[in-house]
């Protein structure tokens, strides 16, 4: 009778440890990062001279106007890595850190969130803790931070982070809507998060759909600062490139990139029917693979850089499906829905990445919190052994990197 107990607490020991070696690789890639590598130090240093273009691009991802380059990724994270390139310069190489730093802030609004979520549960809210931050996409954007496109989606992740704390705990509502815009002009989907945040700020008995004088102001006050934002990135665009619309990937010059993306970038454009079965599958279904060469197929030659599925990487968030009636599940689900849908016909499916669909972090702030409202309700013991599998996944993962490149 008492064996399970037991296990479980071994179990935790176990994945806690393989938590601290993840962390500690994090600390080595820190130690390791090269400079000149992250774009948003191009672009804040281009802030620092009082330009939006940059002299020169680190990555493949700029785009070039009138003999002009320009970042085309929103402007936050490089006025974020402002100070540090004042203080270092160009070859400023602390984007790993600052990474750490803002996935560690992050759990700290988590541990409030779920906190209130699960009733106080404090196992699992600490199995909760470690499925976000070792066995989640959230892991590889925080050590692959020193490349521009991840350090955009830890920052993302921060303040989204930021704006379910500021709704669900405090029920401030300008807040929220700040945080919100704060990471839309990190990731720009994180728009869509304004019903499901409002949703969070109602009591349970509040109705969904009253619009009195009240209710108004409400969402004026959380929809304002959201606004203003996005007007601010939409004059931000047209200043660069002639459009509000625009983000500079029309721009882009596709024989810089790699070979497959600029195939499908050159043959399908920035989106296209053709990407939907590959993007789909490896959401979705496809497993962790690791690569051999050789005639006999047996050397050790890498992992597959279009990743490993949601569902194989992290298998814990397939527990959501016990969720309960709630209209903010709904709501977010609804949100989800309105985010994967687009993004499984856009050019690239988060390549180059390892173990993970990275651009899932988009919306997986919704899926924690409706793992928050499921598993109280029922008796899921073993939600923690998907949380270690996850873990030990990553690990696994970051030795195979460790010997093959």
């Amino acid at each position: 009778m008492n064996a399970f107990p037991k296990r479980l607490t071994v179990l935790m020991v176990l994945t806690l440890l393989a938590a601290a070696l993840l962390l500690l690789a994090v600390l080595y890639a820190a130690l390791k990062e090269a400079a000149f590598s992250n774009s948003y130090a191009l672009l804040a240093d281009a802030f620092l001279h009082g330009k939006l273009d940059v002299a020169q691009c680190f990555d493949t991802d700029c785009a070039v106007i009138d003999g002009k380059t320009y970042v085309v990724f929103p402007p936050l994270p490089g006025l974020i890595a402002l100070p540090f390139v004042a203080m270092f310069g160009l070859g400023f190489k602390g984007f790993v850190l600052l990474g750490l730093a803002f996935a560690a802030l992050s759990t700290f609004f988590w541990a409030d969130i779920l906190d209130k979520l699960l009733g106080g549960n404090k196992r699992l809210v600490v199995w909760m803790l470690v499925a976000i931050a070792f066995a989640s996409p959230l892991y590889y954007v925080t050590i692959r931070s020193d490349g521009v496109w991840f350090f955009a989606q830890s920052t993302a992740f921060f303040f989204v982070s930021a704006a379910i704390h500021f709704a669900l705990i405090r029920k401030w509502l300008i807040w929220a809507g700040l945080a919100i815009g704060l990471a839309f002009l990190c990731r720009q989907m994180s728009i869509f998060y304004l019903p499901f945040l409002f949703v969070l700020t109602l009591s349970d008995d509040a109705p969904l759909f009253r619009f009195d004088g009240k209710r108004i102001w409400a969402i004026f006050k959380m929809g304002l600062p959201a606004a203003a934002l996005v007007l601010a990135y939409l004059v931000y665009n047209y200043v660069r490139f002639g459009a509000f619309g625009s983000t500079g990937y029309e721009h882009m010059n596709t024989e810089a990139v790699d070979l497959v993306m600029s195939t499908r970038l050159t043959g399908g454009g920035l989106f296209s029917l053709d990407f939907g079965l590959f993007n789909l599958l490896y959401l979705l279904f496809q497993g962790f693979h690791v690569q051999f060469s050789g005639d006999g197929m047996l050397d050790l030659a890498g992992i597959d850089p279009f990743g490993t599925s949601l569902l194989a990487a992290s298998p814990f968030v397939l527990f959501a499906f016990f969720a309960p009636n709630r209209r903010e599940i709904w709501i977010g689900l609804a949100t989800i829905i309105i985010m994967v849908v687009p993004m499984l016909f856009y050019h690239s499916n988060g390549f180059s990445q390892y173990n993970v669909q990275r651009y899932t972090l988009d919306w997986l702030p919704i899926l924690f919190v409706i793992l928050g409202r499921t598993l109280p309700v029922g008796k899921f013991e073993s939600f923690p052994l998907f949380v270690s599998f996850g873990v030990v996944l990553n690990v696994v993962t970051i030795a195979l990197l460790a010997i093959t490149t």
